[in-house]
């Protein structure tokens, strides 16, 4: 029994020692408070799975009672909301490819001739594969209306029948969707995190101080800094960019040229990104948690997962300041959609701007630290 205490005693002593040293710090103590109270509030609002806001457009060409009492039923879930009523299916593709619609509806133009003669009444609904998610939902209570319509109009389960499509990802697999996310995601990880030990490990390892005396400019310095961990990206994103299309089979419909394009843009910002981290930090350890800290939101951010437009508004606000956001678009919009560099040379704006601000700060802490 003495043993034990005795164990114990000199136990309680150290766990007390080794929490004083973790508490009196102050960096330690923000390191150990602000993330849990960040990321708890970002998991909150941000990982969002509900579909909250379903703006669809509709091609109604029977014009008849029954037809404004089923769309009727679609805009009183407070969910689903019309933005057009089109003329032609050719401009279903404009609204579904910017996203200003999630979902199309179809109605033929004998939907209440085919009610009034008792026979069934196909009504067509094509959803934005690109999201699987919200292609699913959308899909789901689309059906649960149609059925409720059904029920109210004929006590009976199918005069109005639902016949659904999915564009960009005709069999809604998901792999499609988080698979072209998984190559922008895991990149930015890698050369956010290579970049960001670049500086430190000189540092660290005491060789900082010969680059400073090396009759290189700190211009040169930088740039050699920032090449490696976007050639290690570009590795990278080719190594995943086969596996998901050789090996998942998931179809590349884009320019490899304007892919890789994009990438360029994304893997610059988040060098930037990385170098800035690197220039704050004393030491590799340091790197480390502000890459773990900084990475999580922006991830979460970005949209991999929960839609962007599903987050609250001051949250969609903060996502453009995130490069992470701005590559998923392009890639899974090139990569699933087959868009060219004409039709998304706008969507590079942002990626370029947040290349050139954060690669600015990165060199002026850069020379800062060097003078």
């Amino acid at each position: 029994m003495e043993g034990w205490a005795l164990f114990l005693q000199q136990l309680l002593v150290i766990c007390r020692k080794e929490i004083f040293n973790i508490w009196k710090d102050p960096a330690t103590r923000r390191i150990v408070v602000v993330p849990a109270i960040v990321l708890g509030f970002l998991f909150g609002y941000a990982a969002n799975y509900n579909l909250e806001d379903a703006p669809y457009v509709a091609e109604e060409m029977s014009h008849s009672q029954a037809s404004g009492e089923l769309l009727s039923r679609f805009d009183g879930t407070g969910l689903f909301h019309a933005v057009a009523y089109l003329s032609s299916p050719d401009e279903i593709g404009t609204y579904i490819t910017r996203g200003d619609a999630v979902m199309a509806i179809t109605i033929p133009q004998d939907f209440q001739n085919r009610l009034d003669r008792g026979d069934t009444a196909p009504v067509q609904i094509i959803t934005d594969g690109r999201n699987t998610m919200i292609a699913g939902l959308a899909a789901s209570y689309a059906s649960h209306i149609v059925s409720r319509y059904n029920l109210d109009l004929a006590g009976r389960e199918s005069p109005v029948t639902l016949e659904t499509r999915t564009w960009f990802n005709p069999n809604q697999i998901t792999r499609w969707f988080f698979l072209p996310g998984i190559i922008g995601l895991l990149s930015f990880a890698q050369v956010f995190l290579l970049a960001g030990l670049s500086v430190a490990r000189e540092r660290e390892e005491g060789t900082f101080e010969q680059l400073l005396v090396a009759p290189v400019s700190p211009a040169v310095i930088l740039i050699g800094k920032a090449v490696p961990p976007m050639l290690v990206g570009f590795v990278q994103c080719t190594i995943l960019l086969c596996i998901s299309y050789f090996w998942f089979q998931v179809p590349f419909a884009g320019s490899l040229a304007t892919f890789y394009l994009a990438l360029f843009f994304y893997l610059l910002s988040s060098t930037g990104c990385g170098l800035i981290v690197s220039s704050i930090s004393k030491n590799m350890q340091q790197v480390l948690v502000y890459v773990i800290v900084l990475m999580i939101p922006m991830a979460l951010l970005s949209g991999i997962i929960t839609p962007v437009k599903n987050m609250p508004a001051f949250l969609q606000t903060i996502t453009y300041a995130d490069p992470l956001r701005f590559a998923l678009e392009l890639i899974r919009r090139i990569y699933l959609e087959g868009l060219t560099f004409s039709q998304l040379a706008f969507n590079f704006v942002p990626l370029a701007l947040i290349s050139l601000v954060t690669l600015t700060v990165a060199a002026y802490l850069f020379r800062h630290h060097m003078s």
